[in-house]
């Protein structure tokens, strides 16, 4: 199972896990992206991101499928917020089941880091004294 989703709401986190959970899998791995209230030594007011939906989705799609196919992944999720996000609030939950652990990691880390490469979703940072474009892996 693999499940791509974008929002403009807050994510559901106990659902998106609940979703991934497989009795035949001893692991299941989450990584949870917050809007932290700084970076650089500057204090961040909100966030915004900008998404091409079509070609996200579809971009997510094939990261995930590739984690699939690499890892024993028996279930996946990667849901994306998008709009205007607060300090504080998810921006980005990703969900991975598999039987051992190992795989599970490996494939988590896969799919967090290769949307932040990949997916046109653009993340806009503001401050007290004005607002800049983050880069990916900024």
């Amino acid at each position: 199972m693999i499940d791509v989703q974008l929002s403009e709401t807050p994510l559901d986190t106990t659902a998106i896990i609940a979703s991934v959970q497989d009795e035949r899998c001893g692991a299941v791995d989450v990584f949870i992206g917050t809007v932290r209230n700084q970076t650089k030594g500057k204090a961040v007011q909100r966030l915004e991101y900008e998404v091409y939906a079509p070609m996200a989705l579809k971009v997510m799609q094939e990261i995930c499928t590739e984690a699939k196919e690499r890892w024993n992944t028996i279930a996946i999720a990667a849901h994306h917020r998008y709009g205007v996000i607060e300090t504080g609030e998810i921006a980005v939950v990703v969900a991975v089941s598999t039987p051992h652990r190992a795989d599970a990691f490996a494939a988590c880390l896969y799919i967090i880091d290769t949307l932040k490469e990949r997916v046109p979703i653009w993340k806009k940072e503001f401050f007290d004294d004005g607002e800049v474009w983050v880069m990916p892996h900024a």
